[in-house]
């Protein structure tokens, strides 16, 4: 799998070109294209930012030798009118970047913020949260990315790193005992190291991967699962396995889950129901 930075390189390159096209024509058609300028990215609503790093690498791409001078961190509390960071750049850089930078910071702050809300609800419980793969599609690296900044643990990024048995998968395999029996032996012969972690949707079924899942299976994740559910769930277990809750759960009611105990609670929401925060790049006239 390619690094981080070689993932963020192809992204941010994709998404010039698809923004670009044959020309940035707005400034091309009336800026000079010597001329060197200077903007600062302003804060215009509170929250946890993030994308800091990555607005500085879009500008690296589009040209070498810029000044970048940041005044916050990734993951830092941010408040109205405060400066995340300061550019100085060829004017033409600074424009055509401006959008892409600005889409990317927005939608990563604003996932930040609300899986931050998400981290401070859960202090004080052993439960930890995770993500899920409900993310847009080629822009994942950065709302998994976001989620970290935030505070949240990232789940598998996608269909590679982790073998993850949910319902359509164990009805199609013929049940739960040869579905995990034929990962089990796939791990071994193709994919040794791998792990694997079954979706359970009643008690009876967290007994049969009780029974038949040790040294096979590392997570059980107890789908759509009432917190007594999970309460009766986590007994028969006996921390045998690692413990994840999914399915409906919310700000309103995560306190309720992590009071079981419960190892993670996975919130899809922390992605596909974060609002972007308002920021704004705007140019400094020396």
């Amino acid at each position: 799998m390619k690094s981080f930075d070689e993932q963020l390189e192809h992204l941010v390159k994709e998404a010039l070109a698809e923004d670009v096209g044959d020309g940035d024509h707005s400034t091309l058609s009336c800026i000079s294209i010597d001329k060197k300028g200077k903007a600062v990215l302003k804060i215009k609503q509170e929250g946890i930012l993030a994308g800091v790093e990555v607005a500085k690498k879009i500008f690296t791409i589009v040209e070498d030798g810029i000044s970048f001078h940041q005044y916050k961190q990734d993951g830092d509390t941010m408040l109205f009118g405060e400066k995340a960071f300061e550019v100085e750049a060829s004017i033409h850089t600074i424009l055509t970047c401006e959008r892409l930078v600005l889409n990317c910071m927005q939608r990563m702050s604003g996932i930040a913020t609300l899986t931050h809300t998400y981290v401070e609800k859960l202090k004080g419980y052993h439960t930890k949260i995770l993500d899920t793969r409900k993310t847009t599609p080629n822009f994942r690296l950065l709302e998994k990315e976001a989620v970290k900044i935030g505070g949240g643990i990232n789940h598998r990024f996608g269909l590679f790193d982790m073998i993850m048995l949910k319902d359509n998968h164990i009805d199609y395999a013929g049940g739960l005992e040869a579905a995990i029996n034929s990962a089990y032996a796939y791990t071994q012969t193709q994919k040794p190291g791998l792990k694997t972690e079954v979706e359970t949707r009643s008690i009876e079924d967290v007994k049969i991967v009780c029974a038949i899942g040790k040294g096979k299976v590392f997570r059980i994740m107890l789908d759509n699962f009432t917190p007594k559910q999970i309460e009766e769930a986590l007994t028969i277990i006996n921390k045998d396995f690692e413990t994840e809750a999914s399915g409906g759960i919310n700000l309103d009611n995560i306190i309720s889950y992590a009071a079981t105990g419960v190892d993670y609670v996975s919130v899809g929401g922390l992605i596909h129901q974060a609002k972007s925060i308002d920021l704004s790049l705007k140019a400094v006239i020396i």
